[in-house]
């Protein structure tokens, strides 16, 4: 059974085809585990390709509500938001996106380099260099830095599952922190096939831009397909080659779990795998 997750305010989200559980530390050292149906994907949309840019919006759907449950569960309160808000928390998070990795890169290219190959050269580079900032700044914040360690416990988990060793403590926290399925090795493989792809846009200043937003599901969809072949096949050394940058990104967006981190992670496996 193939598994996923993620991080969460002092947790980790764990998923399978059909459901999601959320386990959390609360303040009274207590775990406390959710579980739910992850949202209804339509088999149609199950194709090659297509499934990577429907299925990205489904998972920010489910990971930003455990992301609202887990964050309640810490500050004691229960607050359930609607099907509305969360699809506009997730769109916004898509605009703000959109703001940061393309049009910013977008700009400062072009006042360097207004048009020719050096400005797709560019815009590529600053792209590139400003999530790989924006990474290293945030994980200085303590509360960033713990949610980086879940992250760490989430890889661990997956690990020992999918090495078919019994779920417990002794054997998770042997298994390394950097997988090759991870979300922080999708994006930068976006950013990467963003480079090639965007210098292949025709036109001038405006033309350049709208194509750039037209082919992020492009995008998307690429990388899905490029990291579902990278975890399948991800002992092989071409395979090890490739996606070495996106495990080395990993050293930021992980941390090493405590023994009580790996717990919560387990309870969260433990609820999709049993």
């Amino acid at each position: 059974m193939d598994v996923g997750g993620q991080a969460v305010i002092e947790g980790v989200m764990m998923r399978n085809k059909e459901r999601f559980a959320v386990a959390v530390r609360l303040p009274d050292g207590t775990i406390k585990v959710k579980e739910e149906k992850n949202s209804k994907f339509p088999k149609i949309f199950n194709k090659f390709f297509i499934r990577g840019i429907v299925g990205l919006g489904y998972t920010l759907y489910d990971g930003v509500r455990a992301l609202i449950w887990s964050s309640n569960q810490n500050l004691g309160v229960e607050e359930k938001l609607s099907k509305k808000e969360v699809i506009t928390t997730v769109s916004l998070s898509f605009l703000a996106s959109a703001v940061i990795f393309v049009l910013i890169p977008f700009l400062s290219a072009k006042y360097l380099a207004p048009s020719g190959i050096w400005f797709d050269v560019l815009d590529g580079i600053f792209r590139v260099g400003l999530f790989v900032g924006y990474l290293l700044l945030i994980s200085m914040m303590q509360d960033v830095k713990t949610l980086f360690s879940y992250h760490g416990a989430e890889h661990k988990a997956i690990y020992c599952y999918e090495e078919k060793q019994p779920l417990t403590v002794e054997n998770v926290k042997k298994f390394t922190r950097f997988h090759p399925r991870c979300g922080t090795t999708f994006i930068f493989i976006v950013l990467l096939l963003s480079i090639f792809l965007f210098v292949l846009i025709p036109g001038g200043f405006l033309m350049k831009f709208v194509g750039r937003l037209l082919l992020l599901p492009v995008l998307a969809g690429t990388g899905y397909e490029l990291i579902k072949l990278s975890g399948k096949y991800h002992k092989n050394i071409i395979v090890k080659i490739l996606i070495s940058p996106g495990l080395w990104l990993q050293r930021i967006t992980t941390n090493e779990p405590t023994d009580k981190q790996l717990e919560v992670s387990i309870k969260a496996l433990k609820a999709v795998v049993d």
